[in-house]
């Protein structure tokens, strides 16, 4: 039986989420820090600040691996909601989705670390699949979403 923390989602209403999420969220959070000071700081400035490396993209990659073992593969896309944790990862990626788009902007005038816009990426792959664990987790349905062909020319 898994673990649970106690956090909050984005409505503000409290949100259990496992336990192994708590190291992972850590991680995140600890990085996001890295990239903020990654995308505001040209690479040949002074002073230096850290940098997002493949290693931080790595251990994302890692993260997404073992969690997409305990759920079944994808056969359709599925709409964001299901329990409140993974309504507010879902909401998390929204965000993260948004990161990366201005951060490709953005890219487009000013020269950016690769590797920070490669992390958003994968990161929001990430908080994707944390919020189909957190809905496996509790027995949670997926609610996939099926286009309507019948009216397809």
């Amino acid at each position: 039986m898994p673990h649970w923390f106690v956090g909050m989602d984005h409505t503000g209403q409290v949100a259990l989420f496992p336990e192994y999420s708590h190291n992972i969220f850590q991680e995140i959070q600890e990085d996001l820090f890295v990239v903020g000071a990654d995308l505001a700081t040209p690479e040949n400035a002074k002073p230096v600040v850290p940098r997002i490396t493949e290693a931080h993209i790595e251990s994302i990659e890692q993260h997404i691996d073992t969690l997409e073992d305990d759920l079944e593969p994808l056969k359709h896309f599925v709409l964001p909601g299901g329990s409140p944790a993974a309504a507010a990862l879902h909401n998390a990626r929204t965000v993260c989705r948004r990161a990366e788009r201005l951060s490709v902007e953005a890219s487009a005038s000013t020269p950016l670390n690769e590797h920070a816009l490669v992390y958003l990426n994968r990161l929001s792959d990430l908080l994707f699949v944390m919020a189909r664990w957190a809905n496996h987790a509790v027995g949670a349905p997926e609610h996939t979403w099926v286009p309507d062909t019948s009216s397809a020319s």
